[in-house]
């Protein structure tokens, strides 16, 4: 059984080259969904079950923190793996992060780095 997988980044060329990624990791996806902001990320995961979800933090509408934030307050959410995919780089909001996400990749990525991270996730995850 693959991998259903949420990629939440309000840029669609990003969306599209962490999609990219996903897809030279070697992992089973299943399917990817895609959300532009954190309340099209809400919609989505009301919409269907996700095994991870790679979230941008600096977002309109929604940002990432909130988005995780609602998540982890939701017993249907809760359990989501999430990954951290961010130019964000201020020390007190990573810090409020750290202990939600199970990883941080910091933008500009090199496709290695992200896919290597999703592939400890995934291991973590599925023990």
């Amino acid at each position: 059984m693959g991998l259903k997988v949420l990629v939440v980044d309000d840029s669609a060329v990003m969306r599209r080259l962490i999609c990219r990624t996903l897809e030279l990791t070697g992992l089973t996806i299943e399917r990817v969904a895609e959300a532009g902001d954190g309340v099209a990320a809400l919609e989505a995961l009301a919409l269907d079950a996700y095994d991870l979800a790679l979230v941008d933090i600096n977002m309109p509408i929604m940002d990432g923190e909130e988005l995780i934030d609602r998540m982890r307050g939701d017993d249907r959410y809760r359990e989501i793996p999430v990954l951290v995919v961010s130019t964000e780089s201020g020390e007190t909001r990573l810090a409020r992060l750290t202990p939600k996400v199970e990883g941080f990749v910091r933008k500009p990525f090199t496709p290695e780095r992200l896919g290597d991270q999703i592939s400890l996730m995934v291991e973590r995850t599925r023990g």
